[in-house]
């Protein structure tokens, strides 16, 4: 992040880390509260490695209907649409998949077992269309067999959310970054929220150690980054990372390095960037014709841009 005149904090949350910054400082003990509250309510909903959640329990319905908290709901119908609007490339179904690569628990367990799959790959390929909630979305019924995985776009609700209540609230300005899924909302710091785009980061990079590849100016909606370095591990002598293309059950080719997307929301650019690195190759003329800025960086640092995204480096 480029720019913290006013209230910041930082900590730990999601398995990743999360920023809060608000215009006016005085707001920012309300913020973190605000922050703090969604991120609880978040992970004891959404989370595939809590055998409390909510998620957990309707995977474990065998196919039964089961009734759901407006939050679950509101996030099993943001992945669903996901799933939808990108032809199935982002699929919440590939939690199997996930766990057949041996991203079965919190991912700072996952990095240090570096043994051979014990599984074969886990095709997901359209079972998000087997998922059904009810059309008041009191209830969700999962197939047997199926395991759902929010990760992704639970996490970009998550800020979208956060962000809306806290500058609702506090009456200012606010910017949530959830290990760089960011939403902003209210009135914008004079210029403009200034935010580091950055090509290389890993799971141990911190928001400290992070070099930026470039500056943009964020004003109002969300703005997303997929990687595939983040979460990458090795099973055997097979590097292994955590966005899957649902039709192989294995991680996407890694055509692309990094991908960030500017949108309407957090959520929305959360899943153009997914789908981008599913997409490989193909992403750059999807992402024109939708008319959403992108910056997509090869394995090999070349950068391209489109849909007017800033091109000059350090710039917004």
């Amino acid at each position: 992040m480029a720019g913290t005149p006013y209230g910041k904090h930082t900590r730990d949350a999601l398995g990743t880390f999360a920023t809060v910054m608000v215009t006016d400082s005085a707001a920012l003990d309300i913020a973190r509260a605000l922050l703090d509250g969604e991120l609880a309510a978040i992970d004891a909903a959404c989370s595939r490695f809590r055998p409390d959640s909510e998620l957990t329990q309707v995977c474990a319905a065998s196919g039964r209907p089961v009734p759901v908290s407006p939050l679950l709901a509101e996030a099993l119908s943001v992945a669903l649409t996901a799933a939808k609007i990108t032809g199935g490339d982002v699929d919440p179904t590939c939690g199997r998949a996930l766990v057949s690569l041996g991203y079965d628990r919190d991912f700072t367990l996952v990095r240090p077992d570096t043994s051979a799959p014990r599984q074969p790959p886990i095709r997901s390929w359209g079972g998000w269309r087997g998922v059904k909630l009810s059309a008041a979305g009191r209830q969700v019924t999962v197939p047997e067999g199926v395991l759902l995985d929010l990760g992704a776009t639970a996490k970009a609700l998550a800020a979208d959310r956060a962000v809306a209540a806290i500058a609702a609230t506090a009456g200012c300005g606010a910017l949530v970054n959830l290990g760089g899924d960011i939403s902003v909302a209210g009135p914008p710091p004079e210029g403009g929220w200034l935010v580091g785009v950055a090509d290389g980061a890993t799971f141990d990079t911190t928001t400290a150690s992070v070099e930026s590849s470039q500056v943009i100016v964020v004003r109002d909606g969300g703005l997303a980054t997929s990687s595939v370095l983040g979460r990458s591990w090795r099973r055997g002598r097979t590097q292994l990372h955590h966005i899957i293309d649902p039709r192989t059950g294995l991680p996407a080719r890694p055509y692309w390095r990094t991908v960030s997307v500017a949108a309407r929301s957090c959520v929305d650019a959360n899943t153009a960037t997914t789908a981008a690195i599913v997409r490989g190759e193909r992403a750059v003329n999807w992402l024109d014709r939708l008319g959403l800025p992108a910056r997509l960086v090869r394995q090999d640092g070349a950068v391209v841009t489109v849909a007017g995204w800033p091109s000059a480096e350090g710039t917004g």
